[in-house]
């Protein structure tokens, strides 16, 4: 039986079995390369109107993985953290890591449910069933071979699946290519032939869209517990750093194959092949382009070789976020807010019910998508607006507390529902400048609007913890209204009834706590956290702090 060690802190055992090649293959394979990942960037490049230039996975999660090796991952696995919420609720409470799980939660499921749909799409080319029925099942054996392997199951098929993706992929490229019905793709990266160049472009009044959707991912791409789990399973802090970077290599690297296909896809004349008429974009099917042009424009053994590749690839992306979701859900809310006593073997089996119950929530979602790449970047939406800015400001913005993080959180969560979704068919509620219907009379922002939620978001946080942080401490208000213990039970307790203590016929004197400087609010000290980069094993200072 495995214990909730095997699925919670695995450095040891996971650092005793991979080597330091392994564990880059381990972290670059499974952080973002996948079936989202490789479906979804074909996807990309075939719509004509987008293209290459609208592909913005592949260098903006790449460069999310640099920033995280270079600014995240060293504070991270020096504290000894088991999971991304650890830092929130040792540093805010156990109910905003509560909070901070929502979108922590729906981001993993979003991508997910792209995995699903990916894996969906690949299997009903292979055997021409319904993609619905191919989904279902998809999901089904992800979600069962989870939750009989737990973090193994994530470990060793994600290793295998780096091979299929390199291997089945690249010995299909050139069958593609050279397939009569295809067109040079130098020749139709700037000429249209049979639909608009593959190469893209980018309007002048797009530029902020493109510019939004960009940092969405760049930034969105950091605080990930699929990301922060292979941190932590790291054999140490500076292993970490150097995993990302090259990670981050093979993040690119593993895209070419499918930003090819995508080019392919864009210049096939489809009527002369086996597909027909009309094409895939006509079919609304160009979230499956990547497995047609497989299934259509290669021989039959190279067909199946390179389709068994994706569905490789894809079913082991899939084991990897459900179980991220789980491992905090039993780690962060059910262990550390309800049964702080629970067993090894309870936490386990809280594991497997959510590992099954996220499984079917990400398959519902997969069912009503449609686009892959949709799902993608919903995946990183509220992780980026949310999660982000309260990451920076509790690793690296001394003094931000609890209220703060809370009305971050509201004002970033605000701001982004009432800009709209055209995805979700949720029109905006705030028309920002440059803002248009679409062809369903859904209003389309030009506005880089989640950019101003996410910057809104971080620095409400700091505005706000620092006002409460001086009311407090000043004496303007009460020590009785800090309801939820952020700033007296934290920065004034020696102050606040320390006269009443000496007072207290049931009190030493050398039983009082020393009393600790007033924390400074210059600029430098406010803007540069020690405990952050103070790299040791150890608890921070303040670990012990809970919720009263």
């Amino acid at each position: 039986m495995l214990d909730s060690e095997d699925f919670l802190h695995h450095s040891c055992s996971f650092a005793e079995h991979f080597s330091l090649a392994m564990e880059y293959l381990f972290l670059s394979g499974t952080t973002w390369v996948g079936g989202g990942y490789i479906n979804g960037t074909a996807e990309a490049v075939y719509v004509p109107g987008y293209g290459l230039a609208w592909a913005q996975a592949p260098i903006g999660y790449s460069l999310s993985l640099v920033l995280g090796g270079l600014f995240f991952a060293k504070p991270m696995r020096s504290k000894g953290y088991v999971t991304m919420l650890d830092p929130f609720q040792q540093i805010y409470g156990k109910r905003m890591g509560g909070l901070l799980f929502i979108p922590a939660l729906m981001g993993e499921m979003f991508w997910a449910a792209a995995i699903f749909s990916a894996l969906g799409a690949t299997i009903s080319v292979i055997i021409d069933i319904n993609i619905n029925i191919s989904v279902i099942v998809s999901a089904l054996i992800a979600t069962m071979y989870t939750l009989v392997g737990g973090l193994y199951s994530v470990a060793y098929t994600d290793v295998v699946q780096l091979f299929c993706i390199f291997l089945g992929l690249w010995i299909s490229v050139p069958f593609a290519m050279s397939h009569p019905a295809v067109t040079d793709i130098g020749f139709t990266a700037v000429h249209q032939v049979h639909q608009a160049p593959w190469l893209g472009s980018i309007n002048s009044l797009d530029i902020y869209t493109w510019l939004d959707n960009f940092l969405l991912l760049t930034l969105g791409g950091i605080p990930w517990q699929a990301y922060f789990q292979r941190v932590l399973s790291s054999s140490s802090a500076t292993y970490a750093q150097v995993l990302s970077f090259l990670a981050a290599f093979g993040c690119l690297v593993m895209a070419l194959p499918a930003i090819l296909i995508g080019a392919i896809g864009a210049s096939t004349a489809w009527n002369q092949t086996e597909y027909g008429v009309p094409d895939p974009m006509t079919k609304k099917e160009a979230d499956m382009i990547l497995p047609i042009v497989l299934q259509y424009l290669c021989p039959v053994y190279i067909s199946f070789f390179g389709l068994g590749a994706v569905s490789a690839a894809v079913m082991s992306s899939a084991d990897s976020s459900i179980l991220s979701a789980s491992s905090m859900f039993a780690r962060n809310i059910y262990q550390l807010s309800f049964r702080q006593n629970a067993s090894d073997r309870e936490i386990v089996w809280v594991m497997r019910i959510t590992v099954f119950l996220f499984g079917a929530s990400a398959t519902a979602m997969a069912l009503l998508a449609s686009s892959v790449y949709g799902l993608w970047y919903l995946s990183s939406d509220l992780v980026y607006i949310i999660i982000f800015p309260q990451l920076l400001c509790v690793l690296f913005i001394k003094g931000t507390n609890t209220y703060g993080a809370i009305a971050g959180y509201l004002f970033g969560l605000v701001l982004r529902i009432t800009g709209g979704e055209p995805y979700l068919y949720l029109q905006p509620l705030i028309y920002y400048p440059g803002c248009y219907p679409d062809e369903n009379n859904i209003y389309i922002q030009r506005f880089p609007f989640k950019t101003l939620a996410m910057l809104t978001s971080f620095f409400t946080n700091i505005i706000v913890s620092y006002i409460a942080k001086y009311l407090f401490e000043s004496g303007t208000l009460p020590p009785k209204l800090d309801f939820l213990d952020a700033v007296v039970a934290r920065y004034s307790r020696e102050h606040m009834d320390k006269a009443t203590l000496v007072k207290s016929d049931n009190i030493v004197l050398n039983e009082l706590a020393p009393v600790n400087p007033r924390h400074s609010l210059t600029l430098t000290s406010t803007f540069t956290n020690k405990e952050a980069f103070n790299y040791v094993d150890s608890s921070p200072e303040l670990s012990n702090t809970e919720d009263n």
